[in-house]
């Protein structure tokens, strides 16, 4: 069983599902103030980003890992989605952006991304479910279904 819970992060807050489980054990967490895991200390958690980043960049001799932002990740994830999807508003949503031009950016970028790639696809046809779960383990995409098939594709 899951409950709906209201998550209020930077930006517009957000309706997340959660098992009651999850709660439970949450709440079960000793805990000094309101917040379960102590209250949220901006500096901290940008200093120790930055310690691993210093770290990880060390250990992988890669400075440029020394770059990596939590902004980094956030934009990674809107481009790759807006690759994927090809839905702009799908994308506006899922980083709870207000106004559509704040994420009209992802378009320029996932442009620049791959401006090599085009709009050709893998096929494949799943004739059993066990062909289709192959198929969407492996990156394919449900499409649509053909003469009692199920078509896959996925960007090559």
């Amino acid at each position: 069983m899951s409950r709906n819970v209201l998550c209020l992060l930077a930006g517009a807050p957000g309706i997340f599902n959660v098992s009651t489980k999850l709660i439970d054990m949450l709440q079960a967490l000793p805990r000094k103030t309101e917040y379960v895991f102590g209250k949220p200390n901006k500096a901290a958690k940008q200093y120790s980003l930055r310690l691993q980043r210093q770290r990880l960049a060390q250990k992988l001799q890669n400075p440029r890992l020394e770059q990596i932002t939590f902004h980094t990740f956030r934009h990674w994830k809107g481009t790759i989605e807006y690759h994927k999807t090809k839905d702009i508003i799908h994308v506006q949503q899922l980083l709870r952006h207000r106004q559509i031009e704040n994420t009209l950016v992802y378009i320029s970028i996932e442009q620049a991304m791959f401006q090599t790639e085009n709009n050709e696809f893998h096929v494949k046809v799943a004739n059993t479910l066990e062909e289709a779960c192959k198929l969407l383990e492996v990156g394919f995409d449900y499409v649509t279904d053909m003469e009692g098939k199920k078509v896959f594709r996925k960007r090559k």
